[in-house]
């Protein structure tokens, strides 16, 4: 393939091949794309679209919605409920699937996607995204919500967006992790970083520090040592990103390696997690595992999870492979009571992060 030529079109039509219902695969993800382009040009305006602030409505986790998130939202559900390739949708801004309208014909497959992740940043004009997931409906019955609960090794394809200096779109159908940017110019989406692999070794990780006082023991062992650098056991800097968008964070990664944390926390025991397994954890664990890397709970693979609520959440570590297994053996250790480390009175001194008790 020569690249700055393949478009998104013909890029499928080669790596669908062999698979069963290629022909409804391929079309409902240029629908995607076609959505995903609407997205762009309305993020693209900012405060000249009139899409910016609050929208005034809450979603079904009780977070405040922006403009652009409902239309996002919108957005993905009429490209892609008219064109009989989906049985039904789900959203994280819906409290239950969207059903397909009677009028229309329904299609093998299921939707699940995020509109807009990311969406506080859209204000301050840093980047956001879409992510989203498709799954197999092989029943002729309209889709019910145990129907959407499968793992994310079930996934026949994943992919995102990002709206930033340029828009990209990265998909995997399970044949690799491949990037498409959007040449505004022709409105076509073309090959620009054809086999996405993730480095398997990285110097730089993204958390969100401000929860610190809230982390598990493991995750406080893993940060402090990146925060020792050369001098510690690590023996070399490492950097910390903190972008409050999971499609930048994991972009990043994608390009040049790094590991990504919203480790479990100690904040609220029934909401162990903070992000969505079904609308941004099993896709993207799908788009890094198939870039080389890996993605886990700390304590199981996060494809390997059923899901038992559409709107669950979990823990999400994910990124370069020896840096998460690294992370997920720490879990391991203090959850066999055999890292006796951070039980020192002297650690607790120097840590700038004093790790809980928990």
């Amino acid at each position: 393939m020569h690249l700055g030529r393949t478009t998104l079109s013909k890029f499928l039509i080669q790596q669908l091949e062999g698979i069963e219902g290629s022909r409804d695969l391929g079309a409902l993800l240029v629908d995607v794309a076609a959505a995903v382009k609407t997205i762009s040009s309305m993020a693209a305006k900012g405060a000249l679209g009139g899409l910016l602030g609050k929208a005034g409505t809450e979603n079904v986790q009780g977070e405040q919605q922006v403009k652009l998130d409902v239309a996002s939202n919108d957005v993905i559900l009429k490209s892609c409920d008219w064109g009989g390739l989906v049985a039904g949708m789900a959203s994280e801004e819906l409290d239950d699937p969207y059903p397909i309208p009677a009028e229309y014909p329904r299609g093998r497959f299921l939707l699940v996607f995020d509109p807009l992740d990311g969406s506080s940043n859209a204000d301050v004009n840093v980047s956001v995204g879409t992510i989203f997931s498709i799954l197999r409906h092989d029943r002729k019955e309209a889709p019910k919500v145990e129907d959407f609960l499968q793992k994310g090794i079930e996934q026949v394809a994943a992919g995102y967006a990002i709206y930033g200096p340029s828009t990209m779109l990265v998909v995997t159908v399970g044949k690799g992790t491949h990037g498409f940017t959007l040449d505004r110019e022709v409105g076509n989406f073309i090959l620009t970083h054809p086999n996405l692999r993730i480095p398997e070794d990285t110097s730089e990780f993204a958390i969100n520090t401000s929860n610190a006082r809230f982390w598990e023991v493991p995750v406080h062992r893993y940060v402090t040592e990146c925060q020792d650098g050369k001098s510690g056991e690590r023996g070399r800097d490492f950097n910390m990103r903190w972008i409050a968008s999971m499609v930048a964070e994991v972009h990043r990664i994608l390009v040049r390696g790094g590991v990504f944390m919203y480790p479990r926390d100690t904040r609220d025991p029934e909401k162990p997690g903070r992000l969505r397994l079904m609308y941004e954890a099993s896709p993207i664990s799908f788009l890094v595992e198939q870039a080389g890397g890996a993605a886990s709970t700390g304590r199981q693979r996060l494809m390997e999870l059923l899901p038992h609520q559409l709107h669950q959440r979990v823990p999400v570590i994910l990124g370069s492979k020896n840096e998460v297994e690294r992370i997920v053996r720490y879990h391991w250790e203090h959850d066999k009571g055999i890292d006796r480390r951070y039980s020192s009175p002297l650690f607790n001194e120097r840590s700038l992060f004093r790790p809980s008790a928990t």
